[in-house]
Parts: C-alpha cells; sequence; structure tokens
C-alpha cells in the first residue's frame, strides 16, 4: 500500500520530534589523550557515548564521534590517524577510530570490560586490560585476533610499556587472597612482551589499595603510581592526621623493577582523597597527579623530591620497615615546600595530559575539562571549560556526586567511594565500631543494599538508609545532610548488577548449570539464598563465627554479582568461593558441601559464581 504524500510528511515529523525528545545525557568525561603534536586532545564522554575532539588553545570540541557502548580507555597512533577506544561491556569490545571522519575502522571483540588500551611501539600490537577477565589480552591489530591473554593479580586497570616496548607494567585495582591477615596490598605485574608471560610481581606498601592510573617518566627511569593506603589495622575512632586512609604517590625504579619509595599526598590537616589519574610534564620537571576527590590536582617538582628522596633508605617489604619514622609514607609534612595543590573549577577529575606547560584534566561530573598552567608565575592559571550544555543533575547523578566526593568528611580524608570503589568492595577488613571494638570485618558491596535489608554484615543497622547516615556521621566524621543522604540512597537503589565474567553468552555454562542443581538440591544453599536477590534477608549462625563472634547470627548475604566481592566470609577469611564450601564449613552447617566430590564442587562454584 502506498501511503500519500502529507502522511508521509507527518510520520517523517514524528520520527524527527522522536529524536528531538531523547533524553539529553550526562557527559562524564573520563579518558583522555593527545596527538603526538599536541595539536588535538580527544577525551571519552562515557555516559555520553562519544568520544569529543578538542582544540589544546580553547579546549572546546570541535567534533564528536558517537560510539555504541561507553568508552574508558584511549589510545592514539603515532601519526594522529587512528584512535582506539575501549568499551565499557561485558562481551568487550576495542573500536579503531579514523580521527578524521570519526568513522569506525575496526571492531576487536575482546574480554570482559576491556580498558587502558596500550600500543606497541612499531603499532602492529595491542594490548588491553580484561578488567573482570584478570587478564591481559595481546590483541593482533592486522587481524583484530587475540594472539594470547596473560593472567594477571586482579583486576587490571591500567598499564605502562616501557620506549623500547620490552616491559608492559600492569596495575592491579585491588588486592587478592584472605584479608584476615597484617599484609594486604596490591601489586605491579610486570609483563616480558617477548616471552608473553609476567616475569615479576612488585608488591606495593601495606594497604595500598584502589589503583587507577599510572606513568612512565619521560626519561623512562620511573614508574609512578598513586594509590590509597587504607590503614586497615587501626580501629576507625578518629579520622585525623589520616588515621583511616591516606593518599599516596608509589615511585617504582622501571630497570630495577622494584619499589623505590612511597610518599604521602596528604597534609597534616587536609587529606587528599581518592587520586585517580597522574602524568610527567615533557619536560620532566613535574608530575601531576588528580586527586578525585577533593577536585584537585597536585603539582610536584620532580627534581626536588627525587633529591629529598636521595638520603631516605630504599622501600623494602618489612613492617619494620613501613613503621619506621623516617618512612616518607608516614611523614604527611614530605612534600610540603615541594609539591602545589591546586583546587580545580570542575567536579570529579579522572584522568589527565600535560602538554607543554599545561594540564588538561578530565571532570567528571561537571562534563568539562580542567585546565591548569604548571608555572606557578601565570595568572589566572586554572579554568574549566564546559564539553556542551550541562543537563540539570537528578537525584541520582546527585547522589553518584556525593558518593565520590570527599567533601562529606571531616577535613577531606575520604569519601563513600574510598572504602567502597566503584560501590562495591575494597578487600580489606575495617574494624569499625557498630558492634565494638577489636573485631574487623571485610567491606560489603553495596550493590541492593535498600533492597536486601537488614545492613552491615551483623544487620545492626535494620535498613541501609540507616546506615548511610550512620556512616556519614560515624566514618566520615562529619553531619549528615538529609538532602545530600537522600541523594546518596536514590544513587545506590539505581545500581545494576553486572554480568558475571563466568557466563558463555550470557548464559550459564554446563558446570554452572549442573551446580545450579547442587546448589537447590544436595547441598541446600537455596533454603536461605532464595528469591529475586538471592537472600531470604535473614540472619543465622551457620558455624562461621570465631572468637567474640561464635554463635552470632550473620546475615545472609545476596549472592548477586558474587563473583567480585572476593574475599568472603565476615572477616574475609576465606579468599576463594570453593575456600568457603570446603575448608570453613564445618558440620555442613552452610550448606551441605562436605558429601561433594571434587567435580561437583567445581560446578556449585561456577554456579556461584555466575550469579
Amino acid at each position: 500500500m502506498r501511503l500519500k504524500p502529507y502522511y508521509r510528511l507527518f510520520l517523517f515529523i514524528l520520527a524527527c520530534g522522536a529524536a528531538v525528545a531523547e533524553p539529553e545525557r550526562y557527559s562524564s568525561p573520563l579518558s583522555i589523550v593527545a596527538d603526538q603534536r599536541g595539536e588535538v586532545l580527544y577525551v571519552g564522554e562515557k555516559t555520553a557515548r562519544q568520544i569529543a575532539r578538542i582544540s589544546p588553545r580553547t579546549g572546546k570540541p570541535d567534533k564528536r564521534y558517537p560510539l555504541p557502548a561507553q568508552p574508558n580507555g584511549l589510545a592514539i597512533s603515532n601519526d594522529g590517524t587512528k584512535l582506539y577506544v575501549t568499551v565499557e561491556e561485558p562481551a568487550g569490545r576495542v573500536y579503531g577510530i579514523d580521527t578524521d571522519s570519526g568513522e569506525i575502522l575496526q571492531t576487536i571483540k575482546t574480554g570482559h570490560t576491556p580498558m587502558a588500551p596500550t600500543l606497541s611501539p612499531d603499532e602492529k600490537t595491542l594490548y588491553v586490560c580484561n578488567r573482570f577477565n584478570n587478564n591481559i589480552a595481546i590483541i593482533d591489530l592486522a587481524t583484530g585476533e587475540t594472539l594470547k591473554t596473560i593472567p594477571v593479580v586482579r583486576e587490571p586497570v591500567a598499564m605502562a610499556l616501557t620506549r623500547d616496548g620490552r616491559f608492559l607494567f600492569v596495575a592491579n585495582h585491588l588486592p587478592t587472597g584472605a584479608a584476615d591477615v597484617d599484609y594486604m596490598t596490591s601489586v605491579i605485574n610486570v609483563i616480558d612482551t617477548e616471552k608473553q608471560a609476567v616475569v615479576k610481581s612488585i608488591p606495593l606498601p601495606n594497604g595500598a589499595i584502589d589503583l587507577r592510573e599510572m606513568v612512565i617518566s619521560p626519561d623512562g627511569k620511573h614508574l609512578y603510581v598513586p594509590s590509597i593506603f587504607a590503614r586497615f589495622l587501626v580501629p576507625t575512632t578518629q579520622i585525623e592526621r589520616g588515621w583511616i586512609n591516606t593518599h599516596a604517590l608509589n615511585i617504582i625504579d622501571v630497570e630495577r623493577q622494584k619499589l623505590l619509595h612511597t610518599v604521602l599526598l596528604d597534609d597534616v590537616d587536609r587529606g587528599a582523597a581518592n587520586p585517580w589519574g597522574v602524568a610527567c610534564s615533557p619536560d620532566n620537571k613535574y608530575i601531576v597527579v588528580a586527586h578525585s576527590a577533593t577536585h584537585e590536582i597536585s603539582i610536584i617538582d620532580r627534581a626536588a623530591l627525587m633529591e629529598k628522596l636521595a638520603g631516605v633508605p630504599e622501600h623494602d617489604a618489612t613492617r619494620k620497615f613501613e613503621e619506621r619514622a623516617d618512612n616518607p609514607m608516614n611523614n604527611l609534612g614530605f612534600l610540603y615546600d615541594i609539591r602545589r595543590r591546586v583546587p580545580l573549577k570542575g567536579n570529579g577529575p579522572r584522568n589527565l595530559v600535560v602538554l607543554g606547560n599545561r594540564a588538561y584534566i578530565t571532570e567528571y561530573f561537571s562534563g568539562s575539562i580542567g585546565v591548569v598552567a604548571l608555572d606557578p608565575a601565570i595568572r589566572n592559571n586554572v579554568r574549566s571549560v564546559a564539553l556542551g550544555p550541562r543537563k540539570p543533575m537528578d537525584a541520582v547523578r546527585k547522589g553518584e556526586m556525593y558518593f565520590n566526593d570527599a567533601a562529606l568528611c571531616f577535613q577531606q580524608w575520604q569519601s563513600c567511594a574510598t572504602c567502597h570503589p566503584d560501590v562495591r568492595t575494597d578487600a580489606v577488613n575495617w574494624d569499625l565500631l557498630n558492634d565494638g571494638i577489636g573485631n574487623p570485618k571485610s567491606t560489603k558491596s553495596l550493590l541492593l543494599s535498600h533492597a536486601t535489608p537488614p545492613a552491615m554484615i551483623t544487620g545492626i543497622r535494620p535498613d541501609a538508609e540507616t546506615a548511610v547516615r550512620a556512616g556519614i556521621r560515624h566514618i566520615q566524621f562529619a553531619p549528615a545532610s538529609e538532602e545530600k543522604a537522600a541523594a546518596i540512597d536514590a544513587f545506590l537503589k539505581s545500581l545494576q548488577p553486572i554480568p558475571s565474567p563466568h557466563l558463555v553468552d550470557g548464559k550459564l555454562s554446563e558446570a554452572a548449570q549442573r551446580g545450579k542443581k547442587i546448589f537447590a538440591g544436595d547441598a541446600g544453599c537455596s533454603h536461605c539464598h532464595s528469591g529475586k536477590y538471592l537472600t531470604n534477608m535473614r540472619k543465622y549462625d551457620v558455624g562461621t563465627g570465631t572468637d567474640r563472634e561464635k554463635g552470632i547470627p550473620f546475615d545472609t548475604p545476596t549472592l548477586i554479582e558474587v563473583w567480585r566481592t572476593a574475599p568472603y566470609l565476615y572477616d574475609g577469611r576465606a579468599a576463594t568461593m570453593k575456600a568457603i564450601f570446603r575448608t570453613f564449613n564445618s558440620g555442613d552447617h552452610h550448606g551441605v558441601t562436605s558429601p561433594l566430590s571434587e567435580e561437583e564442587m567445581g560446578d556449585l562454584v561456577e554456579y556461584v559464581l555466575s550469579l
């Protein structure tokens, strides 16, 4: 049937109207990269699902390239004609984009949540962090095929390649292993690209967690890695002087592949919470660190720093050294006269690049690029350039901003995200005071916290709303603003689980399907872990309590996204899911698992980790 002309016009107008009416997305600039000549910047606008091309001279976009998913990492070819973009999705993709037209020239399949694309010097190979597969993909760019995946410790999120392309340093976001220990830290894996294998693991000082970015100095001698330092061995009775969390820059000798020093980025009476991006000026004069929760950058005089460190013993892995007074990681005044803290005009700095004498910083929540002149003699040296019209924030977006903002905390020592990075767990134990002192417990993921009361491991808070306000008051040591707490509630309620990397094409594997039957049948797990959220929201003594916790009932947690939240049990003593069932289930109180064969146990574990 042929449509009359006026009816076809009516449908066209409707279609145009529908396109115009599509909700505008927040910009959320996250990743940033510059071409080799420093003439163009490319910014990944995460929630807007696009790349903005920007002139450093004006700071304003002149082109935008739409993407099918949210970008989280960028790499650019030496001639500046091709951009490689990793996007945040379980069925991972890397897009090769023509920088002139914005056309997607190449689509490369990779792993779960690819990040940090890194080009080899000859540009024949692309290295990618598959964050939730816990491996590094080596991709042949000519064919788009993954040649090999190299296992690393846990959640690789950043990489730095030596100038000769021989060694690849990998930052692992969180520690691995049991948490009921005195030493817990993230590590830097070193990959020999010729051998295509991890040849060394560099542990950071005790409590180093939440790694985000790192950079090799222009002279190739040092690797700089910002991190949070969780002071988890002490009870959270106060917050002054970095009692709970401090923030630091780790300095690694590239040639020796050894941690040299760690220096604190905080001041005595003001935290520098949640360091994220790091860059060096091309002349190697400055190291620049972005602080995502205090909305500022640190500009460190590199030569003065190394001169000051020359008289300090190199780091070693003994606790004795860590506790020494001359260790810079215990000195809140070490950077006093060689570092400037420069407040930004935007909110939520993430990544940055330095071109000439200026740093360009992505400002996530304000949808802008911060521009800072590194030379203190330059007047009006800080500005923020909006990437476009700013969409008014709804309650969910405000809550996300407050969750990541150290302004809610006394002296800005930490934000909610400090202990709950990405709103999940930091993998260490904390001795909070809501259930006494001297009984540390594992940090819980906040996913589905409002839907599965009570809150906290012992269920001591009746619901998540109460826990949010108590957290601001007793962990941030500040008055709980009802407007901000309600916004945080809205943000937490909006969270959605991420599909497990154990799924196959989004479905349970054959092993997991067998495990599902064991879970619901002989093991009896579904008695407590039932319903939409895989919890009946009751408390039980399942025989896992020890010492003061012996006989204490614990809240039945949701098992949704449990694959992401190791270590397990209330004190993090179980490094793996299998350890819960095999090692810490005396008397089969926590599911009838002792009769299971090794194959059945593997199937059960595979199912639970697929949830």
